[in-house]
């Protein structure tokens, strides 16, 4: 420990000039040569995008008819789902405080037309 406090000052001017030597050697290095932009020329199709195409042109070529829906192993198929029932629905803002009184006073009668639909 008293290493460092002796020889603080070196250590430090030492470190200072390793670090803008690293600067230094970062900065002074050419920039690369290849461009990070490609340019493809319009007549030259990737083989991605012709694979792409050829799958579009093979599913426009498929078509469809009902006779699956009369097929035997089509009508011996079961139903599975369940009927949805509907649900009450809810308040109109969940978030409004809940009141205890059902009574409506002419106080209360205004406060409670903020939360609650209003009657015909």
């Amino acid at each position: 420990m008293e290493f460092f406090t002796q020889h603080k000052t070196t250590l430090l001017v030492t470190l200072g000039v390793v670090v803008a030597i690293g600067i230094w050697w970062g900065f002074s290095q050419e920039a690369p040569s290849t461009s990070l932009i490609e340019t493809q020329t319009p007549s030259g199709v990737s083989p991605e995008d012709r694979g792409l195409v050829d799958t579009l042109l093979q599913l426009r070529a498929v078509s469809l008819s009902g006779t699956i829906f009369s097929d035997p192993a089509f009508m011996t198929l079961q139903d599975f789902g369940k009927q949805v029932i509907p649900e009450p629905v809810g308040r109109p803002n969940p978030f409004a405080p809940v009141s205890t009184r059902s009574t409506t006073t002419k106080e209360t009668s205004q406060g409670t037309q903020l939360f609650s639909p209003k009657r015909p």
